[in-house]
């Protein structure tokens, strides 16, 4: 499950509608909030909620606010009647600090309640579920952190998933965005501190592929319109690669950037298209030898005539090869979505954007 974040210190103006909107119909389904409510004007964020809830119900989505005790207070509700939020559009509530653990016991049994994956304790997991914990209303969410170098180690956050997802319970954890930043540090807002400064993209893939987790928010305020693009096309089952040209013939380039599939017999150093010969993306077009320099990670190549019945085969790199007098390098996958290449496995289908 994909999701965003959504602060309420701004207005839900009609910039807001149309990024809901965009993101939904793109497949994320879940909404984060905070109700960590300043005392100053609890009426305003009160109203905001309202509208957010309305937006959630009209678009489908999943609505999840982070609460506490005060922050309840000033809505109107206690925790003996909080399940009187979802009248409002919200799903569930996470919870942390100075709550009990009968009281979240009470809570699962109405609504979904995610608890701090960072700090709940197997000790506490067991005494609620003696208690009468429903665990599949319960999920485990990671925090983010703002301030850099603050952001949880791999092996420690896989170390915690593992043993969250035995006991049964769904794992959340936040990547970065790259649009509109959250403040005051702007510095984005990640659970590992390897995603800071990665593109959303390349971290959504790695807490996916590797991570043990099954649900992702996004937990600054945007995705620039890039990012949307790749999780548009991964929705439709493309890997979307930006790059840039070393070349400049347009006919090749353009053929080049037709969808393309890894050949199912995937190699170690490189990607191969199993359209670019089997199936003639090129076809009988003579491709004669230029450019015929150093391979790194990322260069897109083509087999030239030199390579007789290999001539047109297109090739992505997976690491560093050296120059070939038989093969082209028409140009390279940007930096930032160089890490993709990692999480294309044999059939995966890609398609290069020349930037």
């Amino acid at each position: 499950m994909l999701g965003i974040s959504v602060y309420l210190g701004t207005d839900l103006n009609e910039e807001f509608e149309l990024y809901l909107n965009k993101v939904r119909a793109i497949g994320f389904t879940s909404i984060f909030t905070s109700l960590h409510i300043p005392e100053e004007d609890p009426q305003l964020y009160k109203e905001r909620l309202r509208r957010l809830g309305a937006a959630a119900k009209q678009y489908n989505m999943e609505l999840m606010a982070d609460i506490s005790p005060k922050s309840l207070g000033h809505l109107g509700f206690t925790w003996e009647n909080a399940a009187g939020l979802l009248e409002w559009g919200l799903t569930g509530l996470r919870v942390d600090y100075g709550i009990s653990e009968s009281t979240i016991v009470r809570l699962s049994k109405n609504m979904k309640v995610a608890l701090n994956a960072s700090t709940l304790s197997k000790n506490s997991l067991e005494k609620m579920k003696q208690a009468g914990l429903r665990t599949e209303s319960v999920e485990a969410w990671h925090n983010f952190y703002p301030r850099p170098e603050t952001g949880l180690g791999r092996d420690e956050f896989r170390k915690v998933n593992d043993w969250l997802k035995q006991e049964g319970v769904t794992v959340m954890a936040f990547i970065p965005g790259d649009g509109r930043l959250r403040g005051p540090l702007y510095e984005r807002l990640p659970t590992l501190e390897d995603h800071r400064s990665i593109s959303p993209f390349p971290a959504f893939l790695d807490l996916k592929e590797n991570g043990c987790v099954d649900k992702v928010l996004v937990g600054d305020l945007t995705l620039t319109e890039e990012s949307l693009e790749q999780f548009a096309c991964y929705q439709k089952g493309v890997f979307l690669l930006r790059a840039e040209q070393a070349i400049h013939d347009k006919s090749l380039l353009e053929i080049v950037g037709a969808v393309q599939t890894n050949r199912l017999d995937a190699a170690r150093d490189c990607i191969r298209s199993m359209e670019s010969r089997e199936y003639g993306l090129i076809g009988t077009r003579p491709v004669k030898a230029v450019n015929t320099v150093e391979r790194p990670l990322g260069a897109i190549t083509v087999d030239n005539e030199k390579y007789e019945r290999y001539q047109g085969e297109i090739q992505i790199t997976k690491r560093d090869l050296p120059a070939d007098e038989k093969v082209n390098v028409i140009g390279r996958i940007k930096e930032n979505d160089r890490l993709l290449l990692q999480y294309m496995h044999g059939g995966s289908k890609f398609q290069i954007k020349w930037m």
